[in-house]
């Protein structure tokens, strides 16, 4: 399993690249899960969870096998709303809506709309529509961590403010081609940008796409 580390002001963070939309943080001997997916690893064999972040409903994103695998009873979790009206639950649930902001675990988290502008399911409606997804933004010491989400390239992405490092999702054709990406990427501005959940899309377009943008280190990891 891949992972890259980064200093903070409070220690090392290191990413842990699951697979599909799955990651792990590991921070200050804290392990924190964002959309655990049964298909991108093997959870029986992860080490349990302090925080579980849940972007939607979507069974590839809000996954109780997986979540389970890795939840014990001092597990935090935090949900949309949309995930808690399931009534799939593996405890206590904190809920956060587009725009919230809170401390989990000694975690500044802030709870960012993800939606679809333009890519629709065959019966016409978006396949992400505004207010039922969450983007969120980690805060790792001094590092700011947006995992952005079923999303396009929406116009709040260009209120983020400092982002070190983003995840921007190009899944066709339920979030964005490698043009929306790109332009996302341009409105967040991160240090690092990492394209993930990005299935067959063409990762080597996106590539061609940023390389003359200065200032975004881009790195390709195995996200599918």
């Amino acid at each position: 399993m891949k992972t890259d580390t980064f200093k903070t002001s409070k220690g090392d963070m290191v990413i842990h690249f699951l697979g599909h939309a799955s990651l792990m943080f590991e921070f200050n001997k804290m392990n924190i899960y964002v959309d655990p997916f049964f298909q991108a690893v093997d959870y029986s064999a992860l080490p349990k969870a302090n925080l579980i972040l849940v972007t939607h409903s979507h069974f590839d994103h809000f996954d109780l096998d997986a979540i389970k695998k890795i939840y014990s009873t001092n597990t935090q979790m935090v949900y949309t709303q949309d995930c808690a009206n399931t009534k799939k639950y593996a405890g206590s649930v904190i809920i956060m809506n587009n725009g919230d902001k809170q401390t989990v675990e000694g975690i500044t988290i802030q709870a960012i709309a993800a939606y679809n502008i333009e890519h629709k399911r065959p019966d016409g409606k978006l396949f992400h529509p505004k207010g039922e997804g969450n983007g969120y933004i980690l805060t790792f010491g001094d590092k700011r961590v947006y995992v952005a989400g079923d999303t396009e390239n929406i116009p709040e992405m260009k209120k983020l403010g400092k982002i070190d490092i983003a995840f921007l999702p190009m899944n066709l054709p339920y979030t964005m081609t490698p043009e929306q990406a790109a332009d996302a990427a341009k409105m967040v501005q991160p240090k690092v940008f990492y394209p993930y959940h990005f299935g067959e899309t063409d990762v080597t377009k996106l590539i061609d796409l940023m390389k003359e943008e200065k200032g975004i280190e881009m790195r390709v990891r195995e996200m599918k």
